[in-house]
């Protein structure tokens, strides 16, 4: 488990922002989803500092609530991501603070490899959607791992990330085991402009992705000292954007 209320609360909002270009992009991606009419009710859970949560309350133009265990975390929304459509609310994904049949949409953006129990998780899920909602996991899966360019600097990266995650296969089986309904096929959304070697090294340096909490020391340090080479030799050389992986759920309209 990482602890967000410790260093990486206090890192998140630079390693992990969104342009709000990027964040239209994943919006309107959910919306091709979802009926046309407005407003829509959503559920942010695990919003964390809530980089989506304010552009989900635009995109539907209903109320939204970004649910989050961490405190510190929740604090950095509410001052950094406030919106007038959105509530901030203290729970977890095995406790979510709504009543049930309560919104048309679950977003559950990198947050669902944290959920301490899974099953518990989507079981939640089904309960505050209404019939025919949909929920949105975007995760990366053990079984289609994109090849990151910067696993190349920390030789365990890749084997730490591929361990955080379930395969698509097993997701899908916990969902209908909670009563939701998988699509059949993974959704791959392009939802960022390239960095540069520099940016990407700046972003990285900070060390909010989890992968970081999880590698063995002696490899961090070396890693970024040959990362900060590489940036000195090419800082402008644009790096790769990689399509990110989200499985779209729904809960059926007569169960």
């Amino acid at each position: 488990m990482v602890d967000y209320d410790g260093r990486m609360g206090s890192v998140y909002v630079a390693g992990r922002g969104m342009a709000p270009d990027e964040v239209r992009r994943w919006t309107a991606s959910f919306a091709a989803y979802l009926p046309e009419q407005r407003p829509l009710q959503f559920l942010d859970l695990g919003s964390g500092s809530g980089r989506l949560t304010p552009g989900l309350a635009e995109e539907f133009h209903g109320p939204v609530y970004g649910v989050e265990p961490s405190d510190r975390m929740r604090e950095t929304a509410e001052q950094a991501a406030a919106h007038p459509g959105v509530t901030y609310l203290k729970g977890s994904a095995e406790d979510i603070p709504l009543p049930e049949a309560s919104v048309d949409g679950v977003l559950m953006f990198l947050s669902f490899h944290h959920f301490p129990d899974q099953l518990k998780g989507f079981q939640e899920v089904h309960r505050v959607l209404r019939p025919g909602g949909v929920a949105f996991l975007r995760s990366q899966f053990s079984d289609q791992m994109p090849d990151l360019f910067w696993y190349d600097y920390f030789p365990s990266a890749r084997e730490v990330d591929a361990g955080m995650y379930r395969s698509v296969a097993e997701v899908r089986s916990l969902a209908r085991d909670a009563g939701l309904d998988p699509a059949d096929d993974v959704v791959w959304v392009s939802r960022e402009q390239p960095r540069t070697l520099r940016e990407s090294y700046d972003r990285l340096s900070l060390r909010a992705l989890s992968t970081f909490e999880h590698l063995p020391e002696d490899e961090i340090a070396p890693g970024f000292a040959r990362f900060a080479a590489d940036v000195e030799r090419e800082p402008d050389r644009l790096m790769p954007v990689y399509p990110a992986a989200t499985l779209v759920l729904r809960r059926p309209t007569a169960r």
